[in-house]
């Protein structure tokens, strides 16, 4: 490690040394004759940055948007294997040639190649000198990266091995030692589940092939051509068998073994005695011709100099389109490597010839555009995209034709789309702020109609709990989980769709899903500030706003609280006003940093309750500008910058991605932010540079200059850290924030910053940002009531209280008693409590002046028999329904587990014992489990019956297994079955205990390899 810092502390040096010079030469002497050469800001790249830790990054070879990423693989399991690479693994298994950058979920690592200096293993043991394997040992200070190459020496095999790519293709250069065999091994079975795959020796120097597989994109294809420098022998494998006399193999445990004449080689090595090969390799999601073509076009010779150098001017090109001076070689090393990271992603997906495989698996052809793959849209809504909008707006608008080509072939908009599947990862309909956001900026070429016409449909339909969220505003614990994030996403989606329909003239659809967006106000409860879920109309009780579970979505309420950018002033005035909501935000930062509840690995990067690490809180700090204090959100972010980001390999707080966590880095590095895309504003605060020029397409630029009081703008001093001017274009503002238009006219941004923060800067209520439209007027929506329950499930009697969330409201209730229609004489005003002894739903709303709320429900329940139970090992605490009766209460647990009426086991047996109370006649007995392996859940492996007279001596009675597949065949697969014992014939007893025993340690195909298992169960059936 200590060899990799150095040598980037040492070209960043020289990077920015150069970059000064050529600034300070323009501004002084008049331009040199000829097109002057664009600075190497490839130089201050470090891509090992975010391959430690959590940060799931690769260091491998790929251009800007590439389809290929060639790059090593070093872990295959875990968490921590998502980008295939892990900075403390000191093992290669090869080199493959498609990654993902900064994903929270593995995948890719298609087409592997794994080089050996003798015969090679074809299983996963130690390669070296004494007995060559498929896994390699390297050291570290062997490892080069920058962007577009990547190097590595394996240390038994004394390999150098040296890659490169274009944007279709990939190149590796292996330089072997001499005197020993020299073999290739082309591996089709790496890593993920095959499906099909075929392999085929064209000629000499190339083979071919093809590999379908199924893993997080359920049904991924790769076609391939390779070609070597050099004639090869060849041996096809089929499941660990050779093949001999056979140029054409298919199955799922494909490879081949290529040998190399080690004279030949030898004698056409280089100076230092040592053979060189070379391998490119063409990819396609269309077919073979297609990875052919790519080759052809992109590859035509075999100068790995020449591919090289034509990545880096790729890459300088792309990187110069943001160019700074000043700041520290720390801080430049960080912001290029960030700028890196979010050029990465989206992916080309189309060939040469225009042809890709759409989400119908049919191919198409992309006119006049690329076509990309690799959406992860509930992360890169909030900056990736925006910032894209900024210097890459004619890709932007490929990438919204994409998605209307998405909406058309596979009958959705993308949500998070993989290889052309959609993997419905995450929450939201989130291609709607990316279009939107690219239209109100001024982007076209694409039918705006067409596009309004896809996000009305998606937020139309009834999946993912929006036909709750359509009926009521907001969605009920019970309606579905993760139920508090995603009504506020939807919320803020439909306030993107009012955008757009306001801007195409449709005024009563604007007006409809302006409305839809203030379904955050159902969420907000007044008496503790949070947005605290709603379980049954009741709010969830107990509640502790640091708890993680599955109400939230990778977060919890600390986090989701802040989430209203639509109307960041309408939450300030719910919350108190300007004073209230700074404090409210200085207790986040400010809140102890433990979580309680689910471990969940994505909250990393904590400043109190803040989590830098997890994107629902990447707009959080910037808020303190809607309160008049943009001086706050100057000396958060300036915190986050300085100690949430790195320039060593643990250098990310938190996953990357696909970019997002660095495209914020970026972003706030040149002190412009977009709170709420779609918006057409940027807040303003102190950038990290002293200048600033970014490239906005179409021969504009944006130039921003900082300069004041004494110190580097960013140094360790900070020095300068809060704004006191703003200049836009000539024109001095007082407002914090600047808007898209006045940067494409004006050009030109001037800050001055001082050491203190300004008294009158961005304080006034109109220099506040966050005041735009698609907003109903205040009052147009009446918060939903809520209802206080003495027990949900009772024995003899309950109490049912209805509150209002807002003064000033008068409230209306209705009573359907179990099994009947509503009261015949309708809606009652409500007066008093409500005293309940039978089993009924409650609906009931708010009304104030000619305004409802939506209608809630609530439901008591009158517990069936007077049945008690006692339960032996308690359940995990995220997951215990409530107590013990929820096992007997007659309430059954739905197939989303996650709403929370199941009870969870984890690593132990279920076991509880009803007491009947009295000695009965049985004929069965047994419980309700249910099974998703994909979350870690499984059937038992048996369920046993015991009784009692006493409740002190058990006699086991009866017990029963199922017919659940426990294997890979059922991962992502929901059951529920009813395990159910026949009990013999005259079986009288008052206690009944159901034993489950665990289905035990994960098994070795499952992702969670080694883990322990869950039992959820719910309810204990006797009868």
């Amino acid at each position: 490690m200590k060899a990799v810092v150095s040598r980037w502390a040492r070209s960043a040096g020289l990077g920015v040394a150069c970059l000064v010079v050529v600034t300070v030469a323009a501004a002084n002497a008049p331009p040199a004759p000829g097109p002057a050469s664009p600075p190497d800001l490839s130089v201050h790249v470090n891509p090992f940055i975010g391959t430690d830790g959590h940060g799931h990054t690769y260091p491998g070879a790929t251009l800007p948007f590439g389809m290929v990423q060639l790059s090593p693989d070093t872990r295959l399991e875990g968490w921590d294997a998502c980008s295939g690479y892990h900075w403390t693994d000191t093992v290669i298994h090869g080199f493959s040639h498609t990654h993902l950058s900064g994903t929270g979920i593995a995948d890719y690592a298609d087409i592997l190649l794994a080089p050996a200096s003798g015969m090679p293993r074809l299983d996963r043991g130690l390669g070296g000198a004494t007995g060559p394997g498929r896994v390699f040992r390297f050291h570290k200070a062997t490892e080069r990266a920058e962007p577009g190459f990547y190097g590595v020496r394996l240390a038994d095999e004394g390999i150098d091995v040296e890659l490169t790519a274009t944007e279709r293709t990939g190149l590796h250069r292996y330089r072997f030692p001499p005197g020993r065999p020299i073999h290739v091994v082309v591996d089709l079975a790496h890593r993920d589940p095959v499906v099909s795959s075929s392999l085929r020796v064209v000629s000499e120097r190339e083979i071919e092939g093809t590999r379908r597989s199924s893993s997080w994109a359920r049904d991924q294809v790769v076609h391939f051509v390779a070609r070597f420098s050099r004639p090869f022998a060849f041996t096809l494998m089929e499941a660990g068998e050779p093949r001999p006399d056979v140029r054409e193999v298919s199955g799922t445990d494909l490879r081949a073994v290529l040998a190399f004449d080690a004279g030949v080689m030898e004698r056409a090595g280089s100076s230092r005695s040592t053979g060189e090969l070379l391998v490119k390799v063409g990819l396609s999601a269309v077919d073979v011709e297609g990875a052919r073509r790519n080759l052809d076009a992109e590859q035509p010779g075999w100068d790995f100099e020449a591919v090289h150098s034509a990545a880096r001017r790729t890459w300088n090109e792309a990187l110069g389109k943001i160019q700074v001076e000043g700041g520290t070689a720390r801080q430049r090393t960080i912001f290029y490597t960030a700028l890196y990271h979010s050029l990465l992603a989206p992916n080309v997906y189309s060939d040469v010839d225009g042809r890709y495989r759409g989400m119908d698996g049919k191919v198409h052809v992309a006119e006049g555009r690329r076509h990309y793959t690799v959406f992860s849209l509930w992360d890169t809504f909030r900056a990736l995209h925006p910032l894209l909008v900024l210097m890459e707006p004619e890709r932007t608008r490929e990438f919204l034709q994409t998605f209307l080509a998405m909406y058309e072939q596979g009958g959705r908009l993308p949500v998070w789309e993989l290889a052309g599947n959609e993997t419905d990862t995450m929450i939201g309909y989130h291609a709607v702020p990316v279009m939107v956001d690219a239209w109100v900026k001024g982007i076209r070429g694409f039918d705006a109609g067409a596009a309004l016409a896809a996000m009305i449909d998606s937020a139309e339909r009834d999946h993912f709990g929006l036909a709750a969220y359509k009926r009521k505003g907001f969605i009920d614990s019970r309606d579905e989980s993760e139920s508090v994030s995603k009504t506020l996403e939807y919320a803020y989606d439909d306030w993107c769709i009012a955008r757009m329909a306001g801007a195409l003239g449709r005024e009563e659809t604007a007006s409809r899903f302006a409305r839809r967006s203030q379904g955050w106000r159902h969420l907000l409860d007044p008496e503790t500030g949070f947005m605290r879920p709603r379980v049954d109309g009741r709010w969830l009780t107990p509640f502790d706003p640091r708890t993680v579970d599955n109400h939230y979505t990778e977060a919890n309420a600390w986090q989701y609280s802040f989430f209203v950018p639509q109307d960041v002033h309408g939450l300030m005035a719910a919350l108190g006003g300007d004073a209230a909501f700074v404090r409210r935000l200085d207790d986040l930062f400010e809140a102890d940093p433990r979580t309680i509840g689910r471990d969940q690995p994505d909250i990393t990067g904590l400043i109190g309750q803040y989590a830098h690490g997890n994107e629902p809180s990447h707009h959080v700090a910037w808020l303190y500008h809607h309160a008049g204090r943009p001086d706050r959100s100057a000396e958060r972010v300036h915190q986050i910058l300085e100690t949430l980001y790195g320039d060593g390999p643990d250098g990310l707080s938190g996953n990357d991605d696909c970019g997002q966590m660095s495209s914020w880095y970026v972003l706030a590095a040149i002190g412009l932010f977009p709170v709420t895309p779609c918006s057409d504003e940027y807040l303003v605060a102190p950038p990290l540079f002293d200048r600033v020029v970014v490239d906005l397409g179409g021969g504009r630029s944006l130039r921003i200059g900082a300069s004041g009081a004494g110190g580097t703008v960013g140094g360790p001093s900070g020095a300068r850290r809060y704004v006191a001017a703003l200049r836009i274009g000539e024109d001095e503002v007082t407002r914090s924030f600047v808007r898209h238009a006045e940067i494409l006219e004006s050009g030109k941004l001037e800050l001055t910053l001082a050491r203190k923060p300004s008294a009158t800067w961005g304080r006034g209520e109109d220099d506040r940002p966050g005041r735009f439209g698609a907003r109903p007027a205040a009052g147009a929506v009446v918060a939903a009531p809520y209802a206080e329950v003495s027990d949900r499930v009772f024995r003899e009697r309950t109490t049912v209280r209805l509150v209002s969330a807002l003064p000033e409201t008068t409230l209306r209730y209705r009573v359907h008693h179990e099994g009947s229609e509503p009261s015949p004489a309708g809606w009652t005003d409500y007066q008093e409590p409500l005293v309940l002894d039978r089993s009924v739903r409650v609906e009931f709303y708010a009304v104030r002046g000619d305004v409802t709320s939506p209608v809630v429900e609530t439901s008591v329940h009158r517990m069936p028999h007077d049945w008690t139970v006692q339960v032996r090992t308690p359940p995990n605490p995220r997951y215990t329904a409530g107590g013990p009766e929820a096992l007997i209460d007659g309430i059954r647990g739905p197939e989303d587990w996650r709403i929370g009426d199941w009870h969870g086991y984890q690593g132990v047996d279920f076991e509880a014992t009803v007491d009947l109370g009295r000695p009965m006649p049985l004929r069965r007995a047994g419980a309700g489990f249910l099974q998703d392996s994909r979350s870690w859940i499984w059937m038992p492996r048996e369920m046993k019956v015991f009784v009692s007279q006493d409740g002190v001596t058990f006699q086991p009675i009866a017990g029963t297994g199922h017919d659940v597949a426990d294997d890979a065949s059922s991962y992502g697969v929901t059951s529920i079955r009813d395990l159910l014992a026949e009990l013999p014939e005259g079986t009288t007893a008052r206690y009944v205990r159901i034993h489950a025993r665990g289905f035990g340690t994960i098994p070795e195909w499952h992702p969670g390899a080694g883990g322990e298992s869950f039992i959820f169960v719910d309810e204990i059936l006797v009868d």
